[in-house]
C-alpha cells in the first residue's frame, strides 16, 4: 500500500511538471511569435528548445508508466503525453520555419541563377519530406488511440466494437508504416539522383488520396502504386528501413540537426 501511494506521489508530481512545463511553452511560444528583431527570436527559439527538451523527458517518464502493470487506470497519463507531443509537434514547426528563412536567405541572391530541374528536385523531396512527416503524426494518434481504447476494454471486456476499432488501427498503422518506408526510399534515392523526378510526382495524387481519404468507410486503395517504380531492384545501401515506432524518430529529433531521415538499411522494402 505504502508503495501504491509513493508511485501516485511520483505520479502527481510529474503531472504538475508537465502542467508548468506546458504553461512556460505557451509562454514562451507568445514572446517568440510578438519579438520584435531577429535576436529576439533566436533567444526564444532556443528557450523554446530548453523547455520542449524538458517536457520530453517528462513525457518519456509517462511512457514507461503506461506501459507498466501497476497502475490501472491510465488515462491522466495518457491526456498528459498527448499534450506533451502537441507541443512537441508546434516546435518542429517552428524548427522547420528557421530552417526554411536560413535557407531562403542564403539563396536570395542566387534565385536567379537555380536550375529548374534542380528546384522541382528540391519541391519533389520537401512534398516527400511533408507527407512522412504527416503519416508519421497519424501513426501517433492511432497509437495513442489504441492505447486509450486498450485500457477501456480491460475494465470493461467484451467490448467488440472497441476491439474491432483496435484491430482496424492496429491494421493501419501497418499501411501507414509501409507507405513511410516507401516514400522514405523514394527521398533517398532522389536525394541520390538514383531515381528521376518525374515517376515520383506522379505518386503524388494517389499518396495525398491515401492520407486524405485512408479512414473513409468507402476508401480503396491503389495496391499497386509503387510497382512501376521497380523498388525490390534497388541498391541496399537506397533502402530506407521502417522504425519500430514514430516516438522512437521524434526523440532524435532533438538530438539531430538533420531535415531528412538518417535510417539505414537491413533489408529490402516489403510489399503490402
Amino acid at each position: 500500500m505504502a508503495d501504491k501511494r509513493k508511485l501516485q506521489g511520483e505520479i502527481d508530481r510529474c503531472l504538475k511538471k508537465v502542467s508548468e512545463g506546458v504553461e512556460q511553452f505557451e509562454d514562451i511560444w507568445q514572446k517568440l511569435h510578438n519579438a520584435a528583431n531577429a535576436n529576439q527570436k533566436e533567444k526564444y527559439e532556443a528557450d523554446l528548445k530548453k523547455e520542449i527538451k524538458k517536457l520530453q523527458r517528462l513525457r518519456d517518464q509517462i511512457k514507461t508508466w503506461v506501459a507498466s502493470n501497476e497502475i490501472k487506470d491510465k488515462r491522466q497519463l495518457i491526456e498528459n503525453r498527448k499534450l506533451i507531443e502537441t507541443q512537441m509537434e508546434r516546435f518542429k514547426v517552428v524548427e522547420r520555419e528557421t530552417k526554411t528563412k536560413a535557407y531562403s536567405k542564403e539563396g536570395l541572391g542566387l534565385a536567379q541563377k537555380v536550375d529548374p530541374a534542380q528546384k522541382e528536385k528540391e519541391e519533389v523531396g520537401q512534398w516527400l519530406t511533408n507527407t512522412i512527416d504527416t503519416l508519421n503524426m497519424q501513426v501517433d494518434q492511432f497509437e495513442s488511440e489504441v492505447e486509450s481504447l486498450s485500457v477501456q476494454t480491460r475494465k470493461k471486456k467484451g467490448d467488440k466494437d472497441k476491439q474491432d476499432r483496435i484491430e482496424a488501427l492496429k491494421r493501419q498503422v501497418e499501411r501507414h508504416r509501409f507507405h513511410v518506408r516507401m516514400l522514405e526510399t523514394l527521398l533517398r534515392m532522389l536525394d541520390n539522383d538514383s531515381i528521376p523526378v518525374d515517376p515520383v510526382r506522379k505518386l503524388k495524387d494517389d499518396v495525398e488520396y491515401y492520407v486524405d481519404s485512408c479512414q473513409e468507410p468507402d476508401f480503396e486503395e491503389n495496391e499497386f502504386l509503387y510497382d512501376d517504380l521497380d523498388l525490390d531492384d534497388i541498391p541496399q545501401a537506397l533502402v530506407a528501413t521502417s522504425p519500430p515506432s514514430h516516438s522512437q524518430m521524434e526523440d532524435e529529433i532533438f538530438n539531430q540537426s538533420s531535415s531528412t531521415p538518417t535510417s539505414t538499411t537491413s533489408s529490402s522494402p516489403i510489399p503490402p
